[in-house]
């Protein structure tokens, strides 16, 4: 873990602006829920939410981000997450992952929420609950003076429990002036580590929750992260702020 002195704790104007962005954000993928259906394509739904970007006057924060070709991700059942929109159609039955990043007033705000097609499968179902529920589990430690590995318990702890495993492989990260700041925010480990959480910290907590095996690999086209059991994977996240009185969900 990086010390505290590494990460960017953010003023009270800072994260007025960080909620203005955050508010933006929710409302866009609010739109981009409500257009998944069977039937349309991934390459669809990426073009809706870059119409959504112009009209809300926001940059995609993905587009180009280390050579992503994309302005979401968009996932599909064992896909995990950073999966490149294209022709695929989505299909009744499927859980689907939308991850939406973007900037504005020099600030960036990061979600993510999976979603069931039509009818789907009741363990699917209970995957989708439990690891958005596990998301709220780690938000309710992003508390001052915790230590940040208490949020990564709280999500561990909760998903084991409902026997389902945390993605090891890709973690949670500090937000603000970069889309990718200090602190990394994992999703699994022993409580009462790492940095104390201070007032004014703003994080993205993102738990990856696989149906198998915590294991994962990357497609060949160098992005697609899947489950290396090819079992379904979810995906919820928000961006949050520490306060006194404990985080604030800024992308709502």
């Amino acid at each position: 873990m990086m010390p505290t002195n590494t990460i960017s704790i953010k003023s009270q104007e800072e994260i007025a602006t960080l909620r203005e962005v955050g508010k933006s954000l929710a409302k866009i993928v609010g739109d981009l829920k409500r257009s998944l259906k069977s039937g349309i394509t991934t390459k669809a739904v990426e073009e809706l939410a870059e119409q959504l970007m112009v009209q809300y006057n926001v940059i995609p924060a993905f587009k180009g981000y280390r050579g992503f070709p994309g302005s979401v991700c968009i996932s599909i059942n064992e896909e995990v997450v950073h999966g490149i929109p294209s022709q695929r159609v989505i299909q009744e039955g499927d859980i689907v992952s939308l991850d939406v990043g973007i900037s504005s007033q020099g600030f960036f705000s990061d979600t993510a929420l999976t979603v069931g097609i039509g009818r789907i499968d009741a363990k699917l179902q209970k995957l989708l609950s439990v690891t958005k529920r596990a998301l709220y589990q780690g938000i309710a430690q992003a508390r001052v003076n915790n230590h940040l590995t208490d949020i990564s318990h709280a999500i561990q702890s909760f998903v084991e429990a409902n026997h389902f495993s945390v993605v090891r492989d890709f973690v949670g990260h500090g937000i603000g002036r970069l889309l990718h700041e200090e602190p990394e925010v994992p999703n699994f480990g022993e409580p009462h580590q790492g940095p104390i959480l201070k007032e004014g910290m703003v994080i993205a907590i993102e738990p990856m929750v696989n149906l198998g095996t915590w294991k994962t690999k990357i497609k060949e086209d160098g992005w697609t992260v899947v489950t290396a059991d090819g079992l379904p994977s979810a995906h919820f996240e928000h961006t949050i702020a520490i306060t006194k009185n404990g985080a604030e969900v800024l992308t709502v």
